[in-house]
């Protein structure tokens, strides 16, 4: 039931079968419907999702209205906002879903009473958010210093198969781009 998160966890620490029953008995499940939103901006986040299948979008909503597209979540990712998470201030960004989405979680609360029961779980966090904060760090200095044709190609490399499965409209965004120049990009075959 839960393969996919518990593969995931052990590409970087082994869990003892107790440690496992016990994490196991934390998880709580969700499925929700595309174009969901899970965590609205402004609201408080006590969730830290594992995507088992479908496909989250983690956004920042703009004062004009628009939405920038931050982070793609599909399965096998983690999402969350994680500000509001560790400190229970209000979230800046906006969680929904571009698919059916199932997903695994745990609550603050939780993660911190598993955190004092299997410290090495403290471990595998650190160096989730660790690979998160170099993956935003890298997506700064893209949008920064390189072509959109080269973040498209980019993209197309991390997110192989999500251009046929969400909007145009989202991908653009998060390439800091218009939906139309994405099209012209789309049409040169990159």
């Amino acid at each position: 039931m839960h393969d996919l998160l518990f593969q995931n966890i052990t590409k970087h620490i082994s869990l003892t079968q107790d440690e496992q029953t016990l994490l196991k008995s934390k998880i709580l499940s969700a499925t929700f419907d595309k174009n969901q939103i899970i965590l609205e901006p402004g609201n408080h986040s006590n969730q830290l999702y594992f995507v088992k299948s479908g496909c989250l979008r983690v956004f920042q909503p703009q004062e004009d209205g628009q939405e920038i597209n931050v982070l793609f979540c599909p399965e096998n990712w983690w999402a969350c906002d994680i500000l509001s998470f560790s400190d229970g201030k209000p979230a800046t960004f906006g969680i929904d879903c571009l698919e059916s989405t199932e997903v695994c979680y745990f609550t603050a609360t939780d993660m911190d009473y598993l955190y004092g029961r299997i410290p090495k779980l403290e471990r595998f966090f650190r160096i989730l958010f660790q690979n998160a904060f170099a993956l935003y760090q890298r997506r700064l200095a893209l949008l920064l210093s390189t072509s959109a044709e080269t973040r498209y190609k980019l993209f197309k490399t991390q997110y192989p198969t999500l251009e046929a499965r969400i909007a145009q409209k989202h991908i653009a965004s998060y390439l800091g781009i218009t939906p139309v120049f994405l099209s012209m990009l789309r049409k040169k075959k990159l």
